[in-house]
């Protein structure tokens, strides 16, 4: 395996840090150049101990309308899965293949997106606390962290079918963001988004 394809960094994690929503995805929707960001840049600004916060801005790039960009849904719901993954497994540093790190989106169009989140970012960081904290501990957040794996896992094979990946993109950042600050209660929207989404397709095709 070759050495660009292991990522292993020092934890930056948002506890540590304090590191607020709006300041995660600053950080990373302007880390590129001035002409393309890949998707290394974003997750080593991040720090590659951050699976949450990765995890968190993966899925809002694709609720933002970045989601509009050919297969740009499609390589994000892999990101999503991927990560989700080494959630479960308790992995201490993310570990991506080469290349979807070197996939690269323009880095304007990540400011556009970044100026699309910062207002809703900025309302997360000022109404979230600790609150239906067993939802985001072991054993019951293992069912956000598998709902994140599914909903990824799907999202290619609803490219083409409009909205459906933001709206699951949407889902697996709320529940991120509820486990990263341990407030359940957005956890628990998550979870209504995906469970909303499942019984309106099931009306549609019955």
């Amino acid at each position: 395996m070759a050495q660009d394809d292991i990522l292993a960094f020092q934890p930056s994690s948002y506890e540590q840090d304090n590191t607020s929503v709006e300041a995660l995805l600053k950080k990373a929707f302007h880390s590129g150049g001035d002409d393309k960001t890949s998707i290394r840049d974003m997750v080593e600004a991040l720090g590659y101990a951050s699976l949450l916060p990765t995890l968190m801005v993966v899925a809002m790039a694709v609720v933002s309308p970045l989601s509009g960009i050919p297969l740009f849904s499609s390589i994000c719901g892999v990101l999503i899965a991927l990560t989700s993954v080494e959630l479960l497994i308790r992995r201490k540093h993310l570990w991506l293949p080469g290349f979807l790190m070197r996939r690269q989106v323009s880095s304007r169009k990540l400011a556009n997106a970044y100026r699309w989140a910062e207002g809703p970012a900025r309302w997360l960081d000022r109404v979230s606390r600790p609150r239906l904290q067993f939802l985001v501990r072991r054993p019951l957040v293992w069912i956000a962290q598998i709902a994140c794996l599914l909903a990824g896992a799907v999202m290619p094979f609803l490219e083409l079918v409009p909205f459906t990946s933001s709206i699951l993109g949407l889902a697996v950042f709320l529940m991120g963001f509820g486990m990263l600050v341990r407030d359940g209660l957005f956890a628990l929207l998550g979870l209504l988004v995906i469970a909303a989404l499942v019984g309106a397709v099931t009306l549609v095709v019955v």
